[in-house]
Formats: C-alpha cells, sequence, structure tokens
C-alpha cells in the first residue's frame, strides 16, 4: 500500500514518535470493498516504528469492543495511547491526501505536540458538552487534510470532542444524509456544518457555538 519514497517519508516523521501509540482497526471478510486495503495499510505504518502497536478486530465478532469505541461502520481506524482513547476517528481507508491525516493523528498522540494556539486550546477545553464532528472528504482532496487534522486535535485537546474522517465516496448514504455536495464538509452534531478547510480560528469559535447550544 505504501511505496518506497512515501515509506521513507513516512520512516522519518514517525522517528519523532516519543510514546507509544495504539491504532485499532475494525474490518470483516465480505461487504466491505476497502477492508483489506485499510488493514494492509495500517499494518505496513507499523512497520516503520516500533512504537506502533497494531489491535485487529472484526466488526462482526468483536461487537463489544466496536460498541466499545462507537464503530458503526468499516472499514475504521481508532488512534490512541496506550491507556487513553482520544475520539480519533478514521472511516474508510485514508488514502491519497488522507495519508497524511493517518500520520499526523499518530504523532499527536504519542508526542502530544498538537500545534494549536493557546487561545484555542482555552476555548477547546472550556468545552463541558459533547460535540462529534464528522469531517467528509474524498481521497483526491488537496484541502481536506486541514480539516481533518483540525477535528482530530480537538478531540486530542478536549474529552468532550470527538472528530472522524468520513470518506464520502465509500458511505453515500451519509453524505447523502448530510448534503456533502463538496468537500471538505464538517458536520457538527448532526445539524451544524462549515464547508471548506477554514482557518483555525474560525473551527475553534465554530466548535464552540455548537457545544454552547
Amino acid at each position: 500500500m505504501i511505496d518506497e519514497k512515501t515509506a521513507q517519508q513516512a520512516k522519518e516523521l514517525l522517528g519523532e514518535l516519543k510514546k507509544n501509540v495504539k491504532i485499532l482497526t475494525f474490518s470483516q471478510d465480505k461487504d466491505c470493498m476497502y477492508c483489506p486495503q485499510t488493514v494492509e495499510l495500517v499494518d505496513d505504518i507499523s512497520k516503520l516504528s516500533d512504537k506502533i502497536q497494531v489491535e485487529k478486530y472484526d466488526f462482526t465478532g468483536d461487537k463489544e469492543v466496536a460498541e466499545k469505541y462507537s464503530i458503526d461502520k468499516i472499514p475504521a481506524i481508532v488512534i490512541m495511547s496506550e491507556d487513553k482513547d482520544y475520539g480519533i476517528r478514521f472511516f474508510g481507508i485514508p488514502s491519497g491526501y488522507e495519508f497524511v491525516s493517518l500520520l499526523d493523528a499518530i504523532k499527536v498522540v504519542s508526542t502530544g505536540e498538537h500545534g494549536l494556539s493557546d487561545s484555542t486550546v482555552e476555548k477547546i477545553t472550556s468545552i463541558q458538552k459533547p460535540v462529534h464532528i464528522q469531517v467528509f472528504i474524498t481521497p483526491t482532496c488537496p484541502y481536506c487534510p486541514r480539516a481533518v487534522m483540525l477535528a482530530h486535535k480537538f478531540a486530542y485537546v478536549s474529552d468532550n470532542v470527538r472528530g472522524d474522517m468520513v470518506e464520502a465516496i465509500e458511505f453515500p448514504e451519509l453524505a447523502n444524509k448530510y448534503n456533502v455536495m463538496g468537500v471538505p464538509r464538517s458536520v457538527f452534531n448532526e445539524d451544524d456544518f462549515i464547508e471548506g478547510a477554514v482557518p483555525e480560528k474560525v473551527f475553534a469559535d465554530k466548535l464552540l457555538e455548537v457545544a454552547n447550544k
């Protein structure tokens, strides 16, 4: 799944990891077109760093685990530390431009270096109600990783935020439900949304607005 040049670049980035990271994959053998590729992609990444541990689960056979991590569709990836789930999710294969989002999520969880401004962190950590962010993307969208990485970093900072990447082509029923006509489209708690890859402050203010409703 990863060519030699990309693997070398990824290995250099993953060389900065500090704490161990767990990657959970949820898949099944039937009726999941991109499950095998998603599992293979995660396996390839795990070979690039001894700080990465992989756990594989069958969506049908391991229902309790899937429910524990709120996995309701596959393929799915959870990025977490050895002892904490930050609410960072990938639904659909993070290929194309989204490969960098996957690497970034691993790095953030391992190093704690999220790069958010102090004012953004103050806003996000003040949130007292659960907010679910679903960022709809396609692998060929060069602007989508920005929105995905912000959602994941917000989830890392706050226990009340969950950030999902959702591959629109793999989940057309969801794309239709949320009127995804272009990407990225970030949906907040079902009813609110932002179009495009907006600046950090705009994304954070929208999250705060939704949380304070």
